[in-house]
Protein backbone atom coordinates (compact mmCIF):
# COMPACT_ATOMS: atom_id res chain seq x y z
CA UNK A 1 0.00 0.00 0.00
CA UNK A 2 2.96 2.34 1.01
CA UNK A 3 4.49 1.47 -2.52
CA UNK A 4 1.08 2.47 -4.53
CA UNK A 5 0.75 5.48 -2.52
CA UNK A 6 4.79 6.42 -3.37
CA UNK A 7 3.87 5.73 -6.92
CA UNK A 8 0.88 7.73 -7.02
CA UNK A 9 2.97 10.56 -5.44
CA UNK A 10 5.28 10.36 -8.22
CA UNK A 11 3.12 10.26 -10.95
CA UNK A 12 1.38 13.45 -9.36
CA UNK A 13 4.67 15.51 -9.24
CA UNK A 14 5.11 14.70 -12.66
CA UNK A 15 1.67 15.50 -13.85
CA UNK A 16 1.94 18.96 -11.95
CA UNK A 17 5.28 19.30 -13.56
CA UNK A 18 4.11 18.84 -16.89
CA UNK A 19 0.40 21.18 -16.53
CA UNK A 20 3.05 23.80 -15.05
CA UNK A 21 4.73 23.47 -18.25
CA UNK A 22 1.83 23.87 -20.37
CA UNK A 23 1.20 27.07 -18.22
CA UNK A 24 3.88 28.28 -18.91
CA UNK A 25 4.09 27.99 -22.55
CA UNK A 26 0.65 29.64 -23.12
CA UNK A 27 0.75 32.16 -25.31
CA UNK A 28 0.95 35.73 -24.01
CA UNK A 29 -1.29 36.88 -27.52
CA UNK A 30 -0.88 36.92 -31.50
CA UNK A 31 0.81 39.94 -32.89
CA UNK A 32 0.00 40.41 -36.38
CA UNK A 33 3.14 41.29 -38.68
CA UNK A 34 1.98 42.79 -42.55
CA UNK A 35 4.64 42.70 -45.23
CA UNK A 36 5.76 43.69 -48.73
CA UNK A 37 7.32 41.51 -50.78
CA UNK A 38 10.41 42.78 -50.78
CA UNK A 39 13.60 40.60 -50.33
CA UNK A 40 14.74 42.88 -47.20
CA UNK A 41 11.27 43.26 -45.81
CA UNK A 42 10.58 38.99 -46.21
CA UNK A 43 14.36 38.83 -43.76
CA UNK A 44 13.25 41.68 -41.36
CA UNK A 45 9.67 39.96 -40.75
CA UNK A 46 10.82 36.66 -40.15
CA UNK A 47 13.39 37.30 -38.08
CA UNK A 48 11.10 39.65 -36.03
CA UNK A 49 8.91 36.64 -36.23
CA UNK A 50 11.48 34.26 -34.47
CA UNK A 51 12.29 36.20 -31.72
CA UNK A 52 8.25 37.27 -30.87
CA UNK A 53 7.80 33.85 -31.09
CA UNK A 54 10.71 32.73 -28.86
CA UNK A 55 9.14 35.45 -26.14
CA UNK A 56 6.18 33.24 -26.27
CA UNK A 57 4.05 35.35 -28.76
CA UNK A 58 1.71 33.53 -31.51
CA UNK A 59 2.54 35.80 -35.03
CA UNK A 60 0.78 35.62 -37.74
CA UNK A 61 2.43 37.70 -40.75
CA UNK A 62 0.79 38.67 -44.31
CA UNK A 63 1.86 39.81 -47.19
CA UNK A 64 0.09 42.98 -48.77
CA UNK A 65 0.63 46.27 -51.56
CA UNK A 66 2.80 48.56 -49.69
CA UNK A 67 0.16 51.38 -49.80
CA UNK A 68 -2.21 48.46 -48.35
CA UNK A 69 0.35 47.68 -45.51
CA UNK A 70 0.34 51.43 -44.37
CA UNK A 71 -3.73 51.14 -43.96
CA UNK A 72 -3.68 48.24 -42.62
CA UNK A 73 -1.41 49.12 -39.49
CA UNK A 74 -3.47 52.34 -39.59
CA UNK A 75 -6.91 50.85 -39.19
CA UNK A 76 -5.75 47.85 -36.38
CA UNK A 77 -5.52 45.10 -39.49
CA UNK A 78 -2.09 44.54 -38.77
CA UNK A 79 0.21 45.62 -35.89
CA UNK A 80 3.32 46.34 -37.57
CA UNK A 81 5.57 46.66 -40.29
CA UNK A 82 9.20 46.55 -40.47
CA UNK A 83 9.24 47.78 -43.76
CA UNK A 84 9.17 51.85 -43.90
CA UNK A 85 11.96 53.10 -46.41
CA UNK A 86 11.80 56.59 -44.92
CA UNK A 87 12.81 59.86 -45.74
CA UNK A 88 11.93 59.61 -48.83
CA UNK A 89 10.94 56.44 -50.75
CA UNK A 90 7.85 56.20 -48.22
CA UNK A 91 7.13 60.02 -47.32
CA UNK A 92 3.76 59.85 -49.12
CA UNK A 93 2.37 56.90 -46.99
CA UNK A 94 4.21 57.96 -43.90
CA UNK A 95 2.32 62.01 -44.38
CA UNK A 96 -0.95 60.76 -45.13
CA UNK A 97 -1.32 57.82 -41.99
CA UNK A 98 0.54 60.86 -39.55
CA UNK A 99 -0.47 60.07 -36.31
CA UNK A 100 -2.82 57.43 -36.95
CA UNK A 101 0.68 54.93 -36.25
CA UNK A 102 3.08 55.10 -34.12
CA UNK A 103 7.16 55.56 -35.49
CA UNK A 104 9.37 53.53 -33.45
CA UNK A 105 12.75 55.04 -35.58
CA UNK A 106 14.83 53.08 -37.69
CA UNK A 107 15.67 49.26 -37.78
CA UNK A 108 18.12 49.46 -40.10
CA UNK A 109 20.35 52.09 -41.44
CA UNK A 110 22.65 52.44 -44.62
CA UNK A 111 20.14 52.06 -47.04
CA UNK A 112 20.64 53.60 -50.36
CA UNK A 113 17.80 53.76 -53.72
CA UNK A 114 18.44 54.18 -56.73
CA UNK A 115 18.55 52.82 -60.80
CA UNK A 116 21.29 50.05 -60.92
CA UNK A 117 23.10 48.88 -64.57
CA UNK A 118 25.83 46.06 -64.67
CA UNK A 119 29.40 47.80 -63.82
CA UNK A 120 30.59 46.79 -67.17
CA UNK A 121 27.83 49.47 -68.36
CA UNK A 122 28.91 52.16 -70.77
CA UNK A 123 26.14 54.47 -68.98
CA UNK A 124 27.57 56.32 -65.51
CA UNK A 125 24.70 58.08 -64.69
CA UNK A 126 20.73 58.59 -65.04
CA UNK A 127 21.62 60.96 -67.54
CA UNK A 128 23.56 58.93 -69.86
CA UNK A 129 20.58 56.56 -70.73
CA UNK A 130 19.08 58.45 -73.21
CA UNK A 131 22.41 57.89 -75.31
CA UNK A 132 21.98 54.30 -74.75
CA UNK A 133 18.42 53.61 -74.90
CA UNK A 134 18.11 51.11 -77.61
CA UNK A 135 21.04 48.70 -75.53
CA UNK A 136 18.80 49.07 -73.04
CA UNK A 137 15.37 47.92 -74.72
CA UNK A 138 14.00 51.17 -73.93
CA UNK A 139 12.58 50.39 -70.49
CA UNK A 140 13.60 50.25 -66.59
CA UNK A 141 12.89 47.22 -65.06
CA UNK A 142 10.78 48.50 -61.76
CA UNK A 143 9.23 46.22 -58.84
CA UNK A 144 5.32 46.39 -57.93
CA UNK A 145 3.54 50.10 -58.85
CA UNK A 146 2.75 50.84 -54.89
CA UNK A 147 6.53 50.86 -54.00
CA UNK A 148 8.21 54.14 -53.26
CA UNK A 149 10.84 53.95 -55.24
CA UNK A 150 8.53 53.43 -58.49
CA UNK A 151 7.25 56.97 -57.50
CA UNK A 152 10.77 58.51 -57.95
CA UNK A 153 11.56 56.66 -60.37
CA UNK A 154 8.81 57.98 -62.35
CA UNK A 155 9.79 61.46 -61.33
CA UNK A 156 13.17 60.55 -62.50
CA UNK A 157 11.76 59.51 -66.27
CA UNK A 158 10.08 63.21 -66.10
CA UNK A 159 13.01 65.24 -64.04
CA UNK A 160 15.30 63.67 -67.27
CA UNK A 161 13.25 63.78 -69.87
CA UNK A 162 13.91 59.68 -70.24
CA UNK A 163 12.54 57.90 -73.39
CA UNK A 164 13.11 54.70 -71.64
CA UNK A 165 9.36 53.10 -70.23
CA UNK A 166 9.51 52.11 -66.73
CA UNK A 167 8.00 48.52 -66.36
CA UNK A 168 6.17 47.78 -63.48
CA UNK A 169 6.61 44.19 -62.02
CA UNK A 170 7.92 42.36 -58.57
CA UNK A 171 11.30 42.12 -56.63
CA UNK A 172 11.69 38.95 -58.13
CA UNK A 173 10.37 39.78 -61.70
CA UNK A 174 13.45 42.39 -61.36
CA UNK A 175 15.46 40.21 -60.38
CA UNK A 176 14.54 37.42 -63.06
CA UNK A 177 14.90 40.13 -65.94
CA UNK A 178 18.39 41.17 -64.34
CA UNK A 179 19.83 38.12 -64.33
CA UNK A 180 18.73 36.81 -67.89
CA UNK A 181 20.64 40.24 -69.39
CA UNK A 182 23.52 39.38 -67.48
CA UNK A 183 23.89 35.57 -68.26
CA UNK A 184 23.50 36.77 -71.78
CA UNK A 185 25.64 39.85 -71.90
CA UNK A 186 22.98 42.49 -72.30
CA UNK A 187 23.11 45.88 -70.82
CA UNK A 188 19.96 46.15 -68.70
CA UNK A 189 18.58 49.14 -65.97
CA UNK A 190 16.73 48.38 -62.78
CA UNK A 191 15.15 49.83 -59.58
CA UNK A 192 17.42 49.25 -57.23
CA UNK A 193 18.26 49.37 -53.43
CA UNK A 194 20.48 48.59 -50.82
CA UNK A 195 20.51 46.47 -48.57
CA UNK A 196 19.81 43.75 -51.99
CA UNK A 197 21.17 40.31 -52.51
CA UNK A 198 21.48 41.19 -56.21
CA UNK A 199 24.78 43.81 -55.28
CA UNK A 200 26.21 40.09 -53.92
CA UNK A 201 24.99 38.12 -56.78
CA UNK A 202 26.30 40.51 -59.74
CA UNK A 203 28.45 42.95 -60.38
CA UNK A 204 26.96 45.96 -60.14
CA UNK A 205 26.95 50.35 -59.80
CA UNK A 206 24.27 52.59 -59.23
CA UNK A 207 23.98 55.08 -61.56
CA UNK A 208 25.14 59.16 -60.54
CA UNK A 209 21.43 60.95 -59.39
CA UNK A 210 22.87 64.40 -60.14
CA UNK A 211 19.40 66.03 -59.64
CA UNK A 212 18.88 64.11 -56.28
CA UNK A 213 15.94 62.16 -57.26
CA UNK A 214 16.53 59.20 -55.14
CA UNK A 215 17.22 61.52 -52.07
CA UNK A 216 19.96 60.54 -49.59
CA UNK A 217 20.67 58.14 -47.30
CA UNK A 218 17.51 56.27 -46.11
CA UNK A 219 16.22 54.31 -43.10
CA UNK A 220 13.98 51.56 -42.63
CA UNK A 221 11.43 51.95 -39.67
CA UNK A 222 9.25 49.81 -37.71
CA UNK A 223 5.68 51.34 -37.84
CA UNK A 224 3.11 49.62 -35.17
CA UNK A 225 -0.33 50.70 -34.61
CA UNK A 226 -1.85 53.15 -31.98
CA UNK A 227 -2.56 50.62 -28.81
CA UNK A 228 -0.13 48.36 -29.34
CA UNK A 229 2.17 49.48 -26.16
CA UNK A 230 -0.69 49.08 -24.14
CA UNK A 231 -2.48 45.97 -25.50
CA UNK A 232 1.11 44.08 -25.94
CA UNK A 233 3.46 45.84 -24.08
CA UNK A 234 6.11 42.91 -24.53
CA UNK A 235 5.83 42.78 -27.66
CA UNK A 236 6.39 46.30 -28.75
CA UNK A 237 9.10 46.34 -26.48
CA UNK A 238 10.76 43.82 -29.08
CA UNK A 239 9.53 45.64 -32.02
CA UNK A 240 11.06 49.03 -30.17
CA UNK A 241 14.02 47.23 -29.91
CA UNK A 242 14.78 45.50 -33.04
CA UNK A 243 17.69 46.85 -34.99
CA UNK A 244 19.99 45.38 -37.25
CA UNK A 245 23.08 46.24 -39.67
CA UNK A 246 23.33 45.99 -43.37
CA UNK A 247 25.65 43.32 -42.54
CA UNK A 248 23.28 41.38 -40.52
CA UNK A 249 20.41 41.49 -43.23
CA UNK A 250 22.73 40.76 -46.06
CA UNK A 251 23.60 37.09 -44.53
CA UNK A 252 19.93 36.38 -44.07
CA UNK A 253 19.11 37.72 -47.74
CA UNK A 254 21.76 35.60 -49.06
CA UNK A 255 20.12 32.49 -47.22
CA UNK A 256 16.93 33.69 -48.76
CA UNK A 257 18.30 33.06 -52.34
CA UNK A 258 19.28 29.69 -52.09
CA UNK A 259 17.35 27.39 -53.99
CA UNK A 260 14.56 25.88 -52.10
CA UNK A 261 15.10 27.48 -48.52
CA UNK A 262 13.03 28.40 -46.51
CA UNK A 263 13.36 32.50 -45.29
CA UNK A 264 11.81 31.74 -42.11
CA UNK A 265 13.95 28.89 -41.29
CA UNK A 266 16.73 30.57 -42.44
CA UNK A 267 15.71 32.55 -39.84
CA UNK A 268 15.74 30.75 -37.42
CA UNK A 269 19.12 29.83 -37.90
CA UNK A 270 20.36 33.12 -38.30
CA UNK A 271 18.88 34.00 -34.81
CA UNK A 272 20.48 30.91 -33.02
CA UNK A 273 23.84 31.85 -34.40
CA UNK A 274 22.90 35.69 -33.38
CA UNK A 275 22.43 35.13 -29.04
CA UNK A 276 23.56 38.79 -28.08
CA UNK A 277 21.55 40.51 -30.65
CA UNK A 278 18.45 38.79 -29.72
CA UNK A 279 18.84 39.41 -25.91
CA UNK A 280 19.60 43.34 -26.48
CA UNK A 281 15.56 42.28 -28.25
CA UNK A 282 14.14 40.73 -25.91
CA UNK A 283 15.75 43.12 -22.90
CA UNK A 284 17.49 40.95 -21.80
CA UNK A 285 21.13 42.49 -21.53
Amino acid sequence: MGRRVQTLTVALAACTSLLGGMAHAESKGTVHLAYVEWSSNIASTNVARVVLEKAGYDVKTTSLAAAVVWQATKTHDADAFLGAWLPTSQADYAKQIGDAVVDLGPNLDGTKLGLAVPACSEANSIEDLNDHADAFNREIIGIDPGAGIQRLTEQAVKDYGLTLKLRDGSDATMTAALGTAIKRHEDVVVTAWTPHWMFAGWDLKYLDDPKGVYGGAEQIHTIARNGLKEDLPGAYKILNNFYWAPDDMGKVLLMNEAEGSDPYENAKKWVDENPEKVKQWLGES
